[in-house]
């Protein structure tokens, strides 16, 4: 069946509570790359030092990280609606406060409260749009899929528009679309059946005993820490107003977006994962050194360039962890991201202190060898993960790899 069709369960056919949730989702999403823009605006409007601005992203992805043990563990017991609306309520509350900040300090407790509502409601939120629609799930992973984008797109979008007046601005702006996708999930979705089994604490942390699972969740971290450098570290290097500051991370969302959902998986089918992946790692090392190293217009281009090779890396990581696992996909999901978002949390944290301690370059260097140290990873558990490369099904691979990028 053609997704795109008009008909019953097409993608322009879905009922209001898909709708809803997918649209919550793209202002979810925002978040991540909401502040990248107007890093060094809060900087100046806060007195605070890059390492010290780098925060919002450590303490964000920090909670993320924790939280991943503990999403699954509340879904199995309350419900996917009121564990999406308790996401949604503490994002709202969490960004609204962080446009009220008075220090850098209180910003980076208010991001992480952020990082705890935006874990719960990502992390549910495919289930309950594949739950809710209409004639299967094909569509609804499209339209996932097509938020998930747009919102990595358009939330350094965002950021800047609003940024370019106050620093304070995009926070508010948030918790505002947060709190009209909170109204539309709380009218127009249905509560949905509780899974069966409930899921422990430590469920996720026991699947990682899976030799290829743990292999896939250490040679993520490596490269989630040279993804996140990029993230986090380039706009103090760009230094640019958050207008073109917006337009460099808006172009990089974008061919993020088109990599991952239409490039990697031909790139697969015609390579396999794991070669496409380990050539991916190498060519994001090999961007990332350029950036460190060349001019102003160079690191533009290197950093705009960096979102194709991202977006490649994260669908067929995803694969990956959930193909090579005999743990049920959630289980495994969670497992897998409590892992990689440990670097999310250290690379803005240790990106801008390696320049203080050595020079601008070494911080790129370093996230160099962290790529190339993914890909090693990958070369010699090529066994271990063979599993996954084999014998994945293509319509797993797509609904998967939305699940734990979203996770």
């Amino acid at each position: 069946m053609d997704p795109f069709d008009a008909g019953a369960g097409g993608l322009l056919k879905q009922p209001k509570s898909v709708w809803a949730t997918a649209g919550a989702s793209v202002v979810a999403f925002m978040g991540i790359g909401l502040v990248d823009p107007i890093l060094p605006s809060i900087a100046s409007g806060l007195n605070a030092s890059a390492s010290q601005v780098s925060l919002l992203f450590t303490s964000y992805f920090l909670i993320t990280a924790i939280a991943m043990l503990v999403t699954g563990f509340v879904s199995s017991r309350v419900g996917g609606k009121k564990t999406l609306l308790l996401g949604l309520a503490l994002v709202v509350v969490f960004a609204g406060l962080s446009g009220t900040s008075g220090s850098v300090g209180e910003l980076v407790g208010f991001r992480a409260g952020w990082g705890l509502g935006n874990a719960l409601f990502v992390s549910t939120a495919l289930a309950v749009i594949v739950g809710a629609a209409a004639g299967g799930s094909a569509a609804a992973i499209l339209l996932y899929e097509s938020a998930l984008g747009l919102g990595m797109a358009c939330g350094p979008l965002l950021g800047a528009l609003l940024g370019d007046a106050s620093w304070r601005y995009p926070f508010f702006g948030t918790a505002f679309l947060m709190a009209v996708g909170f109204l539309c999930i709380a009218v127009f979705l249905r509560e949905q059946p509780k899974p069966a089994r409930k899921t422990s604490l430590l469920d996720p942390v026991k699947a990682l005993g899976h030799g290829g699972l743990a292999s896939a969740a250490i040679s993520a971290f490596f490269y989630n820490y040279t993804f996140f450098t990029v993230l986090a570290f380039t706009p103090f290097v760009l230094n640019m107003s958050p207008y073109r500051s917006g337009a460099v991370f808006f172009a990089w969302g974008v061919l993020l977006a088109v990599f991952s959902v239409i490039v990697a998986p031909r790139l697969q089918k015609r390579f396999g994962s794991l070669k496409v992946l380990g050539g991916s790692l190498v060519l994001l090392a090999a961007d990332v050194l350029v950036l460190g190293y060349g001019d102003h217009a160079t690191a533009v281009v290197c950093t705009i360039l960096s979102g194709a090779f991202i977006g490649v890396n994260n669908t067929v990581y995803t694969e990956l962890a959930l193909g090579v696992s005999d743990a049920p996909r959630p289980v495994a999901s969670a497992g897998y991201n409590f892992v990689r978002w440990f670097a999310a949390a250290a690379a803005p944290f240790f990106a801008p202190k390696i320049e203080e301690w050595t020079d601008l370059h070494i911080p790129f260097v370093v996230a160099a060898v962290t790529a190339v140290l993914g890909a090693v990873v990958v070369a010699v558990r090529r066994k271990a993960l063979t599993r996954e490369a084999e014998e994945l099904e293509p319509t797993h691979a797509t609904e998967d790899s939305v699940t734990v990028f979203a996770n």
